[in-house]
């Protein structure tokens, strides 16, 4: 029997799992698909509560991580096999290279001085990134990952002579014994470019919640400044769409519950920059949950914010200005009219990264792909794996599964 921990995931809830199992004196595990810990939060400007970049409160966690020897991470890595029970379970993980050195050697000339690129996954295709990059200044671990397939025949050439670079390391396979798993798989957004309605992948103007985070971020592709994709030009009359593709039994059934409160904070994004710029959020119903209705009535005094009750029926573009031309139905006015933005965010909902991609454990989803179950095979669902939460709910939930996995490998 092993009173090791597993937890697959390294976003907010996995890292608070993670942490508080390590520091009652357990052995913990992490798993995590891509080349750094952090999940969604790190692709934010700003997040709940108290309004402040992501390096805020995942440095706190880094630096929880690097003193603590009972923990043991693995970035580039996936569950490929669990066999076994509760108290005693085999994993097989596989490990992708990451062709740098193992130690934080600042390769930031070299990548810059390379020719190949590709599209930025992490800003969500709004920017190119070199085969050599950090997705972040603060990346953790803080260590270059080497995309082989983007390289050009030159940057071969140029890698190949870096004492940091390793062109051969190759993939590997471990093993791992634990007596419980946790599941901090986390959430993707909605894809966009499904709601063709709304413009989405076809109108440069119209972008998803998750890619205004990334223009209002200042290590994002604009470093921080709020701009349309099309020109440049620095928008004066911004629309929020609420409910993109949510509570729609043709895209997402459910209501996501963070969405509004996300769009009321990239609302104030924007007059912020922009102190003259409007601001219009169309919705079905606000959800500010708790402690978030101080936040909206502060956003709702903004004389430039209108929010609108109405459900936005179609977009267009004006291919000559780039503007966007929203159709909605005013519910309370009861009249249809076309509105001209310079610009239209969609507040796309979460789904879960378990609809779409499975891991070899079995443990039941429902209808939606979020986990509703296993907890009688030693296995805990955490965060947005579970359910939609917001980062303070879901770092909760991380706590919650690692009290229970605890309990499970105590007990046997």
């Amino acid at each position: 029997m092993s009173n090791s921990i597993l937890v697959v995931g390294g976003g907010f809830s996995g890292l608070t799992a993670a942490l508080e199992a390590a520091e009652v004196g357990y052995e913990v595990f992490i798993v995590e698909k891509t080349p750094f810990l952090g999940g969604r939060v790190m692709q934010l400007s700003k997040y709940f509560p108290k309004l402040c970049p992501p390096s805020c409160g995942l440095e706190i966690q880094y630096q929880r991580i690097r003193n603590n020897p009972k923990i043991k991470f693995f970035t580039q890595a996936t569950v490929q096999a669990v066999k076994g029970e509760a108290g005693n379970y085999t994993v097989k993980v596989a490990i992708k290279p990451r062709h740098t050195a193992p130690y934080s050697a600042d390769l930031g000339l070299l990548a810059s001085s390379l020719e190949g690129e590709s599209t930025s996954e992490f800003d969500f295709g709004l920017a190119k990134r070199k085969p050599l990059y950090l997705s972040v200044p603060f990346a953790f671990p803080n260590r270059y990952v080497l995309d082989k397939e983007a390289l050009t025949k030159a940057d071969e050439l140029k890698v190949g002579r870096s004492v940091a670079v390793d062109m051969n390391e190759a993939a590997r396979e471990i093993e791992l014994e634990v007596g419980s798993i946790v599941l901090a798989t986390g959430w993707k957004p909605y894809d966009v470019t499904r709601l063709t309605n709304l413009g989405a992948g076809q109108i440069a103007n119209c972008v998803s919640n998750m890619q205004l985070e990334r223009l209002a971020a200042s290590g994002g592709p604009t470093g921080g400044a709020i701009r349309r994709p099309s020109d440049g030009k620095a928008p004066k009359k911004v629309a929020f769409v609420q409910c993109a593709g949510s509570r729609d039994q043709n895209h997402l059934n459910y209501c996501s519950y963070i969405c509004c409160m996300a769009s009321l904070k990239q609302a104030t994004y924007v007059r912020e920059q922009y102190p003259d710029a409007e601001v219009t959020v169309y919705y079905i119903d606000l959800r500010t949950p708790g402690r978030y209705d101080k936040f909206m009535r502060k956003v709702r005094a903004d004389e430039k914010i209108s929010l609108v009750k109405g459900k936005v029926a179609g977009v267009e573009e004006d291919a000559a200005s780039g503007d966007v031309i929203v159709e909605v139905e005013d519910a309370v006015k009861g009249e249809k009219k076309k509105v001209r933005y310079d610009m239209v965010v969609l507040a796309t909902g979460m789904r879960p990264t378990l609809a779409d991609e499975k891991l070899p454990v079995d443990v039941p989803v429902d209808e939606d792909g979020f986990i509703v179950g296993g907890e009688d095979k030693g296995i805990f669902a955490a965060g947005c794996a579970k359910m939609p939460l917001d980062v303070m709910r879901s770092a909760q939930s991380g706590t919650s599964a690692a009290l229970q996995a605890i309990q499970t490998v105590k007990g046997r």
